[in-house]
């Protein structure tokens, strides 16, 4: 049990090796809860990208004892909410209901987790929408953008591609498929419960124990998942497309928010194999966040000011440094008049380069840390909110800590420290551009330092 901004957080191991977190928070008849398994897009074969996003739309299509309607209907008839996610990083199921009806909601949870049955109609509707989203995504400009730099940032790494795949891989999937990924990742040590609501622990862990208590893990240990660390050469790449604007993006490999890069465990380990085992944070994660947030982040953001406000370049711009257990990417990108396609490029890659040259003044720093960190207290609120941060840092191997040593990171980045981060990772960038041919065909191919 720790204490943290005035909220206790329970955990619990169980005997199965399950996780459970519990926030108790009286303030209103809810309870919120996110099962997440240490899984996620990042555990799939190449071939079969798209694999844990067709699993999360068909897990809440039938159980061994109950249909698709069958379990619509009982989500329903309470008012719940509950579904299925997939990200790069983990699997996710939430529901949400009032306190009276989380006992039923967390016994339909425990079924679908366990004993899913993808039937083979839903599977074939859902990759037939999974499909239409994904030609869709190739109408996209922005789409598009990211997608390309995203596989020239990661070509040999699951972070290449959408969570959705590709028609290619998603097309192949089959029933078996989805059984063989269900059976290996969704165990009990590979599980982690996080709750938020009107709820006592000593209940809570009842009703968990009543649920999970007899799901054991099985003998085999996790597939070890040793995925390569990227290190690809930046490069300029280029689709036309007849738009009405131009994306202009700019990517930089980045650290992960974990120190070692390796996912194997050592040796008599307890941990799952294909789980960070330290906690270490990596050194430069704040100082990039707080860039991210000064480059990009709002109306007040550097880029948004000079490149919009002042120049009158950009219908959109911003700046995204996603955090992933393995190799990140900082971006920042622009949506442009196609006549405006070098200068928004030069202007980007100025700004960013900018932070190498320029330390930042004792009033930007501050004002950055002051967005960064009130935004991070204002996504603390709810119950979803509580039960969705606090199980996120521990399916990333973060410990529930990270709440307060991330907000004491922030707090200590110093202008030279911000600068030297810059410095380490924004001197090649990788560069996605997608508009009129005429307007990015005609874009010299950048000098790379």
């Amino acid at each position: 049990m720790q204490s943290f901004q005035n909220r206790t957080v329970h955990r619990t191991v169980l005997n199965n090796g399950m996780v459970v977190l519990l926030v108790e928070n009286p303030a209103a008849d809810i309870i919120a809860s996110r099962i997440f398994v240490r899984a996620g897009s990042r555990c799939e074969p190449r071939h079969q990208a798209g694999l844990a996003h067709l699993l999360a739309a068909v897990l809440t299509k039938g159980t061994s004892r109950l249909s698709s309607l069958e379990i619509a209907e009982q989500v329903e008839s309470v008012g719940a909410s509950l579904g299925a996610d997939a990200t790069p990083d983990y699997f996710l199921l939430s529901l949400k209901t009032v306190s009276s009806d989380f006992a039923q909601m967390l016994d339909l949870a425990g079924q679908l987790l366990r004993a899913p049955t993808f039937p083979e109609a839903e599977v074939e509707l859902e990759q037939c929408l999974t499909l239409q989203g994904i030609r869709s995504q190739q109408e996209q400009p922005f789409a598009i953008a990211f997608e390309q730099l995203r596989q020239a940032m990661y070509p040999d790494h699951p972070y290449a591609f959408s969570s959705l795949g590709t028609e290619a891989t998603v097309s192949q999937l089959t029933c078996d498929d989805l059984h063989h990924y269900h059976q290996t990742y969704f165990r009990p040590d590979n599980v982690v419960i996080s709750l938020a609501g009107r709820i006592a622990p000593e209940y809570a862990l009842e009703l968990i124990s009543e649920v999970f208590g007899d799901w054991q893990a099985p003998a085999t240990p996790l597939p070890a998942l040793v995925l390569p660390v990227p290190n690809p050469k930046p490069q300029q790449i280029v689709t036309p497309l007849q738009t009405q604007q131009s994306i202009v993006m700019l990517g930089y490999l980045a650290p992960s928010v974990r120190c070692a890069e390796t996912t194997e465990a050592p040796e008599n380990s307890s941990e799952p194999l294909n789980f960070p085992t330290t906690k270490a944070v990596s050194a430069d994660y704040a100082a990039l966040k707080l860039l991210n947030t000064y480059l990009g982040n709002g109306l007040s953001s550097r880029l948004f000011v000079e490149l919009r406000e002042k120049r009158g370049l950009a219908y959109e711009v911003s700046a995204l440094y996603p955090t992933r257990l393995d190799t990140s990417q900082f971006a920042v990108y622009m949506g442009t008049a196609p006549d405006n396609t070098a200068t928004a490029l030069a202007g980007l890659r100025t700004e960013v380069e900018r932070l190498c040259n320029v330390v930042l003044s004792d009033e930007e720093l501050q004002a950055a840390k002051n967005k960064l960190l009130g935004q991070y207290a204002l996504g603390k609120q709810t119950n979803a909110q509580l039960a969705q941060v606090f199980g996120w840092y521990e399916t990333l191997g973060l410990g529930i800590e990270f709440d307060s040593s991330f907000t004491a990171a922030i707090s200590a980045v110093t202008a030279p420290v911000a600068q030297q981060a810059a410095c380490r990772y924004f001197s090649e960038p990788f560069i996605s551009l997608v508009g009129p041919a005429a307007a990015v065909t005609q874009v010299p191919v950048v000098a790379l330092s």
